[in-house]
């Protein structure tokens, strides 16, 4: 059980998903927090652990949305860059094929997708735009016979400099709709360039992306991908995942300082008997405990089949709001240690903030679920 889970929410998943659950708990621990900061200071991505990630046999597998969640929640707890790149691979790469492919598309791409024999990635935003994505989407898609040729560029696309497979997202010429294609890497015209000087999510391989009259053959556009709603349905849940992914970088923070707390001695004591200390502690179980909760309803919506966007907004959006003071008190109990690699926290502080952003801001998600709440629109 994690320290940071004080409601023993793990409980109400069956033997059978907590045993997978302990089993992905273990090899992030003996594989990926080791070498974390490393990586991370350097900017690189551990190739070496894409085979690993295969190898536990979670891509493509059909199972509980808690289950889905818990999952993330480990990730995340292990190192948030790992979790993006987990999570554009069989989130929004994989939930797009699945989500919008016809059966043949299904088949051709799932299948070595699960396996990581080929690696996914999502290219949605542009430079020029971000929330306003709906309807300023500038990626053009002009069909020539059985052809489409797509001009445009996008950023932050994770994964991109080395991904097999890109869902490119474009706006058809011929109806202003956007449809969805898939564009293998040795395209011509097409080109991927690191982003240099990230200051989160460093091991991440976020790119700039250029469209140059790329050809993609009709039998390459998702086939169920007719509008910007068909892309919303694919958002919506994988920012239910983000929100998980926000919930364990609140348990991580929370376990190293308190731990650290136990250990670090002020006064000829324990920092842990200090009553400020505590108080930083408690703050930090309750943000946790609350976003957790908020978690695992989400998923069981999800189960359901009764979730809606307004749902899985609110949880994205005060998740990681959340996850933002947890880290920052986290960091303020490790003093000036927290401003270091080496005691992980100054990791997750920095991480938090692309979290924050990414799957909508916390303005956007908030105005999804004021639209609901109230009957009226405000986004512009």
């Amino acid at each position: 059980m994690l320290a940071g889970d004080l409601y023993a929410f793990q409980d109400l998943l069956s033997d059978e998903e907590a045993a997978t659950v302990h089993r992905v708990r273990e090899f992030l621990s003996a594989e990926v927090s080791p070498i974390a900061n490393e990586y991370w200071a350097r900017a690189e991505f551990p190739s070496h652990l894409i085979k690993q990630f295969a190898g536990l046999g979670l891509a493509g597998v059909e199972r509980s949305s808690l289950l889905d969640g818990w999952l993330a929640l480990e990730m995340g707890r292990a190192d948030a860059s790992m979790a993006t790149f987990y999570g554009v691979h069989a989130g929004l790469a994989m939930g797009s094929i699945q989500e919008l492919g016809s059966p043949e598309q299904k088949e051709r791409w799932l299948g070595p997708m699960a396996s990581f024999d080929r690696i996914g990635a999502f290219a949605l935003t542009e430079p020029t735009g971000g929330s306003d994505v709906a309807a300023g989407l500038r990626t053009t898609a002009r069909r020539e016979g059985d052809t489409w040729v797509l001009n445009g560029r996008k950023r932050w696309i994770g994964n991109a400099t080395f991904a097999d497979l890109i869902v490119v997202w474009a706006r058809d010429e011929a109806d202003s709709q956007v449809k969805g294609f898939v564009v293998g890497k040795d395209a011509p015209g097409f080109t991927a360039t690191r982003i240099e000087h990230k200051i989160a999510l460093r091991i991440v391989q976020n790119a700039d992306i250029e469209l140059a009259g790329v050809r993609v053959p009709e039998s390459d556009r998702l086939q169920l991908a007719g509008s910007f709603k068909d892309t919303a349905r694919v958002l919506r849940a994988t920012r239910a995942g983000v929100a998980w992914q926000a919930v364990g970088l609140m348990i991580a923070a929370y376990e190293i300082a308190l731990r650290y707390a136990g250990e670090r001695k002020q006064f000829g004591r324990p920092i842990a008997k200090f009553q400020l200390v505590q108080d930083l502690l408690v703050r930090m179980a309750g943000n946790a405990t609350a976003s957790l909760g908020m978690c695992v309803r989400l998923a069981q919506l999800q189960d359901a089949g009764v979730y809606k966007d307004e749902h899985s907004a609110l949880a994205k959006a005060y998740c990681t709001t959340r996850m933002r003071e947890v880290v920052g008190w986290a960091r303020e109990l490790l003093a000036g240690n927290g401003i270091v690699l080496d005691y992980d926290i100054g990791r997750f502080v920095a991480d938090a903030e692309a979290l924050y952003s990414y799957e909508g801001t916390r303005e956007i998600n908030s105005l999804i679920v004021g639209r609901a709440i109230t009957g009226h629109g405000a986004f512009v």
